[in-house]
């Protein structure tokens, strides 16, 4: 079989197969098409050495707000994503209902990134999420709109991922929960899983994990005080232990100001693993705290979890949150993007949401990034330049 193009010689970590070791993987028409050793290719085959490189399923970031220009707190996925290493970027209810066309038709469209959504069950999503102006979508209920969500999620199916909602004394001020409630209510009518933010209570962490359904997923998950899922004791709240064994999925969201160094050891201390680390890029938080994808990985390497199950985080497990196996893998048949990463040695400063710092001697750093089956990557360089098979 003729490829398109071939990573060679690369340490191809892919958790979808439990792999980690060296060898060759093809893409061919936008898809994996080659993972094994010495794969052969054509006259016209574009054969990139990589070997001395991590080469990873393409980076997933379950958190992002990409609705640049159409909502304040957006970013641009491109800029973001060939950068970060990210080949898919989930916006997590930048829109609702009311503006989705507009996402759909001038942002999602024409990027040439991946991006999926969870549309918020609010009418016009987070619409006053700025440095100036801080409204909470949730906090005034006229601005549900389940009927309208529902439609636009049923017709919207191979962009849209499932239903976004606000909770939180920011988010939905004296609502609580009330939002959660209507949200869950369009999960159910459409057959999608939920996500759902949590930041200050009312209502509480308890209350809202209570609610939540298998498969459905708490993002900014490891947040700090108040509403942290660990005791003071550092133990985790036996109401988590309780919503993972029945399959809610915990998502670290990190953004602004819901990832705490302090929560998290609490957690990996007590073996509580997130199912996925996202980033929650926006706006407000690209430049700091949050940064990107692969920052956010790497907090998770400095705080001693093995590279083989950050990456695993951020693939295989994202992937499976979508209901979208095909994304987080290198197997055949397989969505054709990669994510070329080398892990960096050194003394680097990470910084959490409440300002605490760990120095960390490692740090993940995106080198390339295949998608679609095709290099695509910031500037020319002459590290990886291309050979003809």
């Amino acid at each position: 079989m003729s490829h398109d193009l071939i990573l060679k010689g690369g340490r191809v970590i892919d958790p979808s197969q439990n792999h980690d070791g060296v060898l060759d993987v093809a893409f061919t028409d936008g898809k994996v098409s080659g993972f094994g050793k010495d794969l052969k290719g054509g006259s016209d085959t574009e054969i990139r050495d990589v070997s001395g490189y991590i080469v990873s399923p393409g980076l997933i970031d379950l958190h992002t707000h990409v609705y640049w220009g159409g909502t304040s707190l957006g970013i641009d996925a491109d800029e973001f994503c060939r950068l970060s290493g990210v080949t898919t970027s989930v916006d997590t209810g930048s829109a609702g209902p009311g503006n989705w066309a507009g996402f759909r038709k001038h942002v999602i469209e024409k990027s040439q990134a991946r991006i999926l959504a969870y549309l918020h069950v609010s009418h016009a999503g987070i619409y006053g999420f700025d440095h100036r102006v801080m409204v909470g979508e949730s906090g005034d209920l006229r601005m549900m709109n389940p009927i309208d969500a529902v439609e636009v999620a049923d017709k919207n199916r191979d962009l849209i991922v499932g239903i976004k909602v606000r909770v939180g004394l920011h988010a939905s001020g004296s609502s609580g929960a009330v939002p959660l409630n209507i949200a869950l209510q369009v999960a159910e009518e459409v057959g999608m899983p939920l996500m759902c933010h949590i930041d200050h209570p009312p209502p509480s962490y308890e209350e809202v994990i209570g609610m939540l359904r298998p498969g459905d997923v708490l993002t900014h998950a490891f947040r700090p005080f108040p509403n942290s899922p660990a005791t003071v004791q550092g133990t985790v709240k036996p109401e988590v232990l309780a919503a993972r064994k029945r399959g809610v999925l915990f998502d670290i969201g990190h953004g602004k100001g819901s990832f705490s160094f302090k929560t998290t050891r609490a957690m990996l201390a007590n073996g509580f693993m997130p199912d996925t680390i996202s980033s929650d890029v926006h706006k407000l938080c690209i430049d700091g705290p949050a940064f990107d994808q692969v920052t956010t990985m790497s907090k998770f390497l400095c705080m001693g979890v093995k590279l083989n199950d950050v990456i695993a985080a951020s693939t295989l497990n994202a992937g499976m949150a979508l209901k979208r196996p095909e994304y987080g893998s290198l197997k055949v048949g397989s969505l054709g993007d990669a994510t070329i990463i080398t892990v960096k040695e050194g003394k680097f400063d990470y910084v959490d949401v409440v300002g605490e710092h760990l120095i960390g001697n490692q740090k993940i750093v995106s080198e390339g990034v295949v998608l679609k089956g095709k290099w695509w990557h910031p500037k020319r360089s002459k590290k990886f330049a291309p050979a003809k098979g």
